[in-house]
């Protein structure tokens, strides 16, 4: 039972060693490292697109603070003018506006966070690039060598049936002698 479990490990020893000369590790290497540009290339252009968002939030924010203002100073005119109910449609206009204004600020810190998110993933996924890249040109420069040993491990080597058999009846008197 012992000798099958070890051809058994055996051959999936060898089953692996095959399969892993055949994914080629330099081509895994370079498909990770352009999906990791590919990614990051993403992040970038998203990035870009919640900055003109931050940006057009911003000139809304203005655009509704000045607004305030403005009708501030009509509710003012209206009171003293004693134009109550034209003070009273200036002044729902207001709450609208100041409602619009929370709003757009909720949206914007809303925005501002997830743009820091991404400026750290980015930072995160540039690491693991600059990384990946270095371990690339590592595995690069280091290939030759390993290729070179590897053919040499898989050269056939011509063992006959005669001499495993000597080696076999070695092995055994070696056994019964201990």
């Amino acid at each position: 039972m012992a000798l099958i479990t070890r051809l058994s490990r055996l051959f999936h020893a060898d089953m692996n060693a095959v399969l892993d000369q055949l994914e080629e590790p330099e081509l895994l290497l370079k498909q990770a490292i352009r999906e990791m540009e590919a990614s990051l290339s993403h992040t970038e252009k998203h990035i870009k697109v919640l900055e003109l968002n931050q940006k057009k939030l911003s000139n809304k924010h203005t655009e509704t603070t000045q607004a305030i203002t403005v009708l501030e100073q009509q509710i003012t005119l209206c009171f003293e003018s004693n134009k109550d109910e034209l003070a009273r449609v200036l002044i729902k206009r207001k709450l609208e506006t100041t409602q619009h204004l929370k709003s757009v600020s909720t949206e914007s810190s809303n925005v501002a966070e997830h743009f820091n998110q991404l400026k750290t993933q980015r930072k995160e996924h540039q690491s693991q690039l600059s990384a990946m890249k270095q371990k690339a040109e590592i595995l690069i420069q280091e290939a030759p060598i390993h290729s070179d040993n590897l053919t040499g491990a898989f050269h056939s080597f011509s063992i006959q049936d005669e001499d495993v058999d000597v080696a076999f009846l070695h092995e055994k008197q070696k056994w019964s002698q201990s």
